[in-house]
């Protein structure tokens, strides 16, 4: 008879197991944490990993679209390295990589792949992961920007605060990614300058930390009809011949929409005619729109605006505050409060606010008959060795069709080439070139001045570039956001026939 307990030996048995399982779950931890979610913790700007790199990796170059060099290295006394940019236009859009304030902008969302932490190319990725002692050295990034186009807009931009967005609405390139005011990324990036400057960054009351083009939200005003003509064409609310008896009538005193008026006394001039959708864009009419918008209904408003990102988060490289229709806190369809609410978003007031980067999506749908690309600004990764992963273009979102889109199409070229269009659309008009557009008075309350808008693309007949542009208490939008878009379109056809 044996001495040996036979619980004994369960025991054991029991314990190896637990012990194998261990190892193994130890093993698929760090398999998972190493390699399987390796790049989801490294595409965080605060990992711990990427914070050390910050000191010891050479970040890549960050280029334009010729080859300009819009971010770069150097090495401070102790060896080093550390940012330095050489102009202060790209700052909303570039932002700054600093040891002392972390990142923004293209610096912070593409931090894993500029200090080498993220590899495009998906073998070398996990070896790099394995093995984080092989990079010292980041990926250069190119982008879609014209650095000569983007000094441009903040030279037009001057001294108000604003913001535009140029883009190619057939690839989803973005061109210009602009805010005003603008600050000094070597005085944040630099370790020797002094933190004064950044902390009266951060207190001055216009804001140069925030890049308006996509975290800035705008009452859009009359660029806001253009979403209102793609809701009610598409809901089948209207026609582009869809003519509306009340509108003349009330040119003179408003028309009533439960008990408030909807003013629109600026083109006398049309009367006695009843407009339709080309002559209403033309002339901007408040009335014709509020008109489209209450036979659209807020639940197909709202819907069809969401079709073009309003609503939600936009795709975009960077960051993007969420552009509204309505507050949604109503009772009535699609979350109004009444009808009189519903009216005067039509014409892009009430409740409505829009980031500049979602009214350039507007005209650049409008302009690919109805397809949304993707808007991209990182075109592609080029790794040390010189291997290039390109970002290719990819449709986001197919928002309407081109029977939707070509009456607007013509609505916004007579709103630019139209007799009484040129009156509402002054400096917009590329010399040569079938130009559309909208413009738009944003009045947002108080004593100040309104916010001058314009959206619009050109050649009307062929669109190769797409434009929102908004001036701060710009005054009307043929005031200040019509000419800037004009100026910054020519400059666009000039470069590109050289």
């Amino acid at each position: 008879m044996s001495g040996r307990d036979p619980g004994m030996g369960r025991s054991l048995t029991r314990t190896m197991l637990v012990a194998i399982l261990a190892v193994a779950l130890v093993g698929v931890g760090a398999t998972w944490w190493q390699v399987v979610d390796a790049s989801r913790l490294t595409t965080s700007p605060d990992d711990a990993a990427n914070v050390a790199a910050a000191r010891t990796v050479v970040r890549g170059v960050i280029r334009d679209r010729d080859g300009r060099v819009l971010a770069a290295s150097k090495r401070d006394a102790n060896g080093e390295p550390y940012r330095v940019y050489p102009t202060d236009a790209m700052t909303a859009v570039i932002g700054y990589a600093s040891r002392r304030y972390g990142s923004a902008g293209i610096e912070r969302a593409f931090d894993a792949e500029l200090t080498g932490r993220r590899d495009p190319d998906p073998i070398q990725d996990i070896l790099d992961h394995l093995d984080p002692s092989r990079t010292k050295k980041g990926n250069d990034l190119r982008t879609s920007l014209s650095l000569p186009l983007q000094k441009l807009a903040v030279q037009l931009l001057g001294n108000d605060a604003g913001a535009v967005v140029l883009l190619d609405p057939r690839t989803g390139e973005v061109l210009v990614d602009a805010s005003t005011p603008t600050y000094d990324p070597n005085q944040i990036a630099d370790p020797t300058a002094d933190p004064a400057y950044f902390a009266a960054l951060r207190k001055d009351p216009t804001s140069p930390l925030l890049p308006r083009a996509t975290l800035g939200l705008y009452t859009p005003g009359s660029v806001f009809k253009i979403v209102t003509a793609v809701a009610a064409l598409a809901s089948g609310a209207i026609t582009p011949k869809t003519t509306f008896p009340k509108q003349p009538r009330s040119e003179k005193s408003g028309l009533l929409v439960d008990g408030y008026r909807v003013k629109d006394g600026h083109h006398d001039f049309t009367q006695p005619k009843a407009l339709a959708l080309s002559e209403a864009t033309e002339v901007s009419c408040n009335i014709f729109y509020a008109l489209a918008g209450l036979a659209t209904g807020g639940a197909d408003l709202v819907r069809w605006a969401a079709a073009m990102g309003f609503g939600g988060s936009i795709p975009y490289d960077l960051p993007t505050e969420v552009s509204q229709v309505t507050s949604g806190k109503g009772s009535a369809p699609g979350g109004f409060v009444d009808r009189v609410e519903l009216a005067n978003a039509a014409y892009g007031q009430g409740e409505v606010l829009a980031t500049p980067l979602q009214m350039a999506l507007v005209a650049a749908a409008v302009a690919n008959d109805g397809v949304i690309m993707r808007p991209r600004v990182v075109t592609a990764v080029v790794s040390p060795s010189g291997a290039v992963t390109p970002r290719p273009a990819e449709v986001w979102v197919r928002a309407f069709g081109p029977d939707v889109a070509k009456p607007i199409r013509e609505a916004m070229t007579l709103a630019v080439e139209g007799r009484y269009g040129e009156l509402f659309t002054s400096g917009a008009k590329v010399p040569g070139v079938l130009t559309a557009g909208k413009s738009g008075t944003a009045e947002i309350g108080g004593n100040g001045e309104p916010n001058s808008w314009f959206i619009g693309f050109a050649p009307a007949d062929d669109p190769q570039i797409a434009i929102a542009v908004v001036v701060e208490h710009g005054g009307s939008g043929a005031t200040r956001a019509s000419p800037i878009a004009g100026q910054l379109m020519r400059a666009y056809f000039a470069q590109a026939a050289q």
